[in-house]
C-alpha cells in the first residue's frame, strides 16, 4: 500500500469510503468509543479492506504509523509550545493584566469590544475551553461592574477563542488540516488571523450585542456571591469597596503578592512567536521573488528561527524568562510547563488519528476516487470541503474530528486540483475550519460548557451560542470563498 494505484474502482472504492465514515460516526455517536480508538480502528480497517489481491496485510502497519508521524510531527510540537504559553500567561496573571488593560483603555462603552480583542490575542496559544475557563472570572467581573445581560460580555470573548481555535495555528486543527493539504503554516497564520478578525466582529461581536439586549442572561448566582464577597473582603477601613483581588494586589495578610506582568510584557510573549513566523515566510516570498539571496548564510539564520516549531520553542524559553523572574521559581515553572501537556493530549492524538486516516485515504486511493468525482461534478473543491465538514460536525460534534478528517479526504482533491496559487490551500483550510465550527449543538461540548457556565438552559443556548458558531461558520466561510475566488 506505499503506492496510491487503486486496487479497486472508483464506485467500489466511494462505497468503503462512505461505510468508513459511517462506520466512524456509529463508533463515537452509538457506542460512545473515544475518537482517538475509533480512528485507529476505522484507519486500520479501511486499510486491510483496500488492500486489494496484489498488496500485502504487512504494509498496513506501515501506512497507518506514516501518517500517524508525520502529522503528530507538525501538531504536537506547535500545541505543546503554545499550551505552554499560555499556562505561563495565565498563572502569573498576564490574561487579567492584557484584559485589564484593554478594558480601561477602551472604556465602559467598549467593554465587550476589549474583551473580545483580549481573548483573541490570548486565543493564539491557548484552547478554546481552557481560555474560556481562564476569562470567565474576567467576563464576570466586568459584567458586575458595568450591568446588563452576560451575553453582552461573555459570547464576544467566547466568539474569540473559539474563532482562533478554529483558524489559526498552532491549535491542532488547523495546523493537521495544513499539514495534510500542503498549506505553508506562515501563511495560514497570517490568512486565518485576516479572516479571523472580520469573521470574529461581524459573527460574535455585533451578533453578541444584538443578543444581549434581546436575552437577558444575569449573572451566576454563585458567581454574584463570590464577586461580591471578594469586593467586601476589599473594602478599604472607610469601607469602601475595592475592585477584585488580582495578581500583585495585597492578600489578606497586608503582604504584597508579587507584581502581575507589564502590559507590554504580555504582548511581548503574545506576538514574538507571530513576529518570527512572518520574518521567515517574508523572507521566503523575497527569495522567491529574486529580491534577496536564498542562500546567503543571514537569510537562511533568520529563516531558520521562523520556522513555526523554532519560533514557538524561542517563544517558550522567552516566556519562561521574562514571567518567572520574582514570580515563579525554576521548579514551580517546570511543574506547570509539565501540567500544561496533560490536558491536550487526547487532543493531539486524536489529531494524529486524524492524520493515519488521511495517510490510508491516500495510499488506498479512496481520495483520488473522491477528486475525480468531485472534478466531474463541477463543484468548486473549497466548497465541497466546506459541505463535508459542515456535516462531519453536526453528526459527531468534534470540530477537531471533522477538521482532520475532511482534511484527509480532501488532500488529493487539492493535490489534483490545477492552478491553485500559495494562498488557495490556506484558504481551503480556513474553510475546512468554518464547516467544523458552524451549527454546534447538543453533542458538541463546548455547547455544553458555554451554556452551563453562564447558567442558561438549553433553549437558550441553542438561540445564542448555537447561532452565533453558525454565524462564525457562514461569514468564515464566505471570506475564504471570496479570497479563493480573487486571490
Amino acid at each position: 500500500m506505499e503506492t496510491v494505484t487503486p486496487a479497486y474502482g472508483t464506485s467500489t472504492l466511494l462505497l468503503i469510503a462512505a461505510a468508513a465514515v459511517a462506520l466512524l460516526l456509529l463508533l463515537i455517536i452509538r457506542f460512545k468509543l473515544h475518537a482517538f480508538v475509533a480512528l485507529v480502528l476505522v484507519s486500520a480497517v479501511t486499510a486491510v479492506v483496500t488492500v486489494g489481491p496484489d498488496g500485502s496485510l504487512l504494509d498496513v502497519v506501515d501506512v497507518l504509523t506514516a501518517g500517524f508521524g508525520s502529522t503528530l510531527a507538525s501538531v504536537a510540537l506547535l500545541v505543546g509550545f503554545g499550551v505552554m504559553i499560555g499556562r505561563l500567561l495565565e498563572v502569573t496573571g498576564g490574561a487579567q493584566v492584557l484584559a485589564d488593560t484593554l478594558v480601561a483603555r477602551f472604556g465602559e462603552k467598549r467593554a465587550p469590544l476589549a474583551l473580545g480583542v483580549a481573548s483573541l490575542i490570548f486565543g493564539f496559544p491557548i484552547f478554546f475551553d481552557a481560555g474560556l475557563v481562564v476569562f470567565l472570572p474576567i467576563i464576570f467581573s466586568v459584567a458586575r461592574r458595568f450591568g446588563g445581560s452576560v451575553l453582552t460580555y461573555a459570547l464576544p470573548a467566547a466568539g474569540a477563542f473559539a474563532v482562533m481555535h478554529a483558524f489559526v495555528p498552532p491549535h491542532p486543527g488547523p495546523v493537521a488540516a495544513g499539514e495534510l493539504l500542503g498549506a505553508d503554516i506562515g501563511v495560514l497564520i497570517l490568512v486565518g488571523l485576516v479572516l479571523a478578525v472580520p469573521t470574529w466582529f461581524t459573527a460574535s461581536y455585533l451578533f453578541g450585542l444584538w443578543a444581549g439586549r434581546r436575552t437577558d442572561v444575569p449573572l451566576p448566582a454563585e458567581w454574584a456571591e463570590r464577586l461580591a464577597a471578594n469586593t467586601a473582603g476589599q473594602a478599604g477601613p472607610s469601607g469602601t469597596a475595592g475592585a477584585a483581588t488580582a495578581p500583585g494586589a495585597t492578600g489578606g495578610t497586608g503582604t504584597p503578592g508579587p507584581a502581575a506582568p507589564r502590559f507590554s510584557t504580555v504582548l511581548l510573549v503574545l506576538l514574538l512567536p507571530l513576529v518570527l513566523i512572518f520574518l521567515n515566510t517574508g523572507l521566503n516570498t523575497l527569495a522567491t521573488a529574486g529580491a534577496v539571496d536564498g542562500e546567503a548564510t543571514w537569510v537562511q539564520v533568520l529563516r531558520l528561527v521562523g520556522q513555526t516549531p523554532i519560533a514557538l520553542l524561542i517563544a517558550v524559553l522567552v516566556t519562561m524568562v521574562v514571567l518567572s523572574r520574582g514570580r515563579l521559581t525554576r521548579g514551580e515553572v517546570e511543574d506547570l510547563a509539565n501540567s500544561s501537556l496533560g490536558p491536550v493530549c487526547a487532543v493531539i492524538l486524536i489529531t494524529g488519528a486524524g492524520g493515519m486516516f488521511g495517510g490510508v485515504l491516500r495510499a488506498s486511493g479512496i481520495g483520488g476516487a473522491l477528486a475525480d468525482t468531485l472534478a466531474a461534478t463541477g463543484l468548486p473543491v473549497i466548497v465541497a470541503a466546506f459541505i463535508i465538514s459542515l456535516g462531519l460536525r453536526v453528526a459527531q460534534g468534534s470540530a477537531t474530528v471533522a477538521l482532520t478528517t475532511t482534511a484527509g479526504l480532501m488532500a488529493p482533491t487539492v493535490e489534483a486540483t490545477a492552478g491553485l496559487s500559495s494562498l488557495d490551500p490556506a484558504f481551503i483550510v480556513i474553510a475546512i475550519a468554518a464547516g467544523a465550527t458552524a451549527l454546534s449543538h447538543v453533542n458538541d461540548s463546548g455547547f455544553w460548557l458555554v451554556g452551563r457556565f453562564l447558567g442558561m438552559d438549553v433553549p437558550t443556548t441553542l438561540r445564542t451560542w448555537t447561532v452565533m458558531e453558525t454565524l462564525i461558520g457562514l461569514v468564515g466561510f464566505a471570506l475564504a470563498f471570496l479570497g479563493y475566488l480573487v486571490l
